[in-house]
């Protein structure tokens, strides 16, 4: 499940992972908040918050979150990873070379220096 967590910000999308991420959670929670940032400010930052009871992703939301990467895969700034298993995180770093963002990795104790880093509004992903 995904839910949006209240320290999102307008440019900036935060969303808290928990069981197992399916295509719904993507079409009904995640696009349509990703696509707003986007139509008002063409860039968004993104966190994403796995807990400790995430399981990972069904294979329908990993295609969801394919397609609306590899659209928008210029559109986003700053994307941090909190948590989750190494494989994600793995497959993060895989991802951040295809897309022109800022990548960030944090431990989830690490939860409100993430924040921090992906609610630094930017332009672009050269922007600090």
């Amino acid at each position: 499940m995904i839910t949006i967590m209240p320290e999102s910000t307008e440019q900036m999308l935060a969303v808290r992972a928990t069981g197992t991420l399916t295509d719904t959670d993507y079409k009904e929670v995640w696009i349509p908040a990703l696509q707003k940032i986007l139509d008002e400010f063409e860039v968004a930052n993104i966190l994403l918050f796995m807990d400790e009871d995430f399981e990972g992703f069904s294979l329908k939301a990993m295609w969801e979150d394919a397609k609306f990467g590899i659209k928008h895969r210029n559109d986003f700034a700053r994307v941090a990873i909190v948590g989750g298993p190494n494989w994600v995180r793995w497959g993060a770093k895989v991802g951040e070379t295809l897309m022109d963002c800022k990548l960030e990795l944090y431990a989830p104790e690490k939860l409100e220096e993430a924040l921090a880093w992906a609610a630094k509004t930017a332009k672009c992903a050269c922007d600090d």
